[in-house]
């Protein structure tokens, strides 16, 4: 709870310890009877009339209504309309320097993989090296469940991975992120087991191109929609953009998805310090599914990459 004066972390007693540690700049309260009723029962015990603005994407109905009952009549509930995720979408320096951290992590953690790239290895195996390799590096897990896809899965652009074994002359997607310190980040490569047919290469060419053109236009003052309409435009004139079937990229913080959204209609403008993912694919049933995913901080100079792993076409 923020305040004029002070803030305030409500939690319960088996974060007593570890609040002490890892709290600062503000007050800590251990609940004894629920964190909601805590919180009420401290707005209740204000004099006058006050306003509370609230996160609506944040709260449940029934986490509302149990705020409302336990903080009494006199307090007067304001939506805040995204504030706090907007002040969150613009990163420090330190922040960024976090970010970065856990960039280079996931990108470490991919390369290390590629040698187990092969015909025979299950695509959840491969899930379990990444989120093991997320570990040993220093994170504290994924920024979200690793995905693995192969073959037609590699289609579904939210797969999850599977006893299914690799096979030669197949794409293989890999969608992976790390939490560092508390930031993520998110990064997909996809590659191909084998020699690549041609149809495949200039697929993977042209998701490239798309990413590049978005990448291209990123700098503060630019609309969000202008982002992903620069991706689309490179897809739409290779006949591609009927097999882009979601947002261009997405911001990234403490966490995975956070604002501003890269996609149709989005009119936000992007601000120096924040840090968006950028992310064409195609997917083509039958086929498989070609996605590149990066990290990278707006600048006044442009989009500056925050992955590292190679983003050419490998084949393994």
């Amino acid at each position: 709870m923020v305040e004029a004066s002070a803030s305030t972390i409500f939690t319960d007693s088996r974060y007593t310890l570890q609040a002490g540690q890892e709290v600062r700049g503000a007050r800590v309260h251990i609940a004894r009877n629920g964190l909601l009723g805590a919180v009420g029962a401290r707005l209740r015990g204000r004099r006058g009339r006050r306003s509370v603005g609230y996160a609506p994407g944040n709260v449940t109905v029934g986490q509302k209504q149990t705020l409302m009952d336990a903080a009494g009549s006199r307090v007067r509930w304001i939506g805040d309309g995204n504030a706090v995720e907007k002040l969150r979408a613009v990163k420090d320096g330190d922040e960024v320097a976090e970010m970065q951290a856990a960039a280079q992590l996931i990108s470490d953690v991919f390369l290390g993989i590629l040698e187990m790239v092969r015909p025979g290895v299950t695509e959840i195996d491969l899930a379990a090296e990444i989120e093991y390799g997320i570990k040993k590096r220093g994170g504290s897990g994924p920024s979200f469940e690793t995905i693995v896809a192969s073959g037609p899965r590699s289609a579904w652009a939210h797969a999850r991975p599977t006893a299914k074994p690799l096979r030669k002359s197949e794409l293989v997607v890999f969608d992976q992120g790390a939490i560092l310190r508390g930031y993520c980040s998110d990064m997909t490569r996809t590659v191909f087991l084998g020699r690549a047919p041609r149809r495949i290469r200039g697929l993977y060419d042209g998701v490239l191109r798309a990413q590049e053109a978005a990448k291209a236009v990123i700098r503060p003052g630019v609309k969000a929609v202008d982002v992903d309409r620069a991706a689309r435009g490179v897809l739409r004139q290779l006949g591609l953009a009927q097999y882009f079937t979601h947002s261009t990229g997405h911001g990234l913080g403490l966490e995975v998805h956070e604002m501003p959204r890269l996609g149709k209609g989005e009119q936000t403008l992007l601000q120096d310090g924040m840090v968006v993912t950028v992310e064409p694919g195609v997917y083509l049933e039958g086929l498989g599914g070609i996605r590149i995913e990066d990290d990278v901080l707006v600048t006044a100079q442009g989009a500056v990459d925050l992955t590292t792993a190679p983003r050419e076409f490998l084949e393994l």
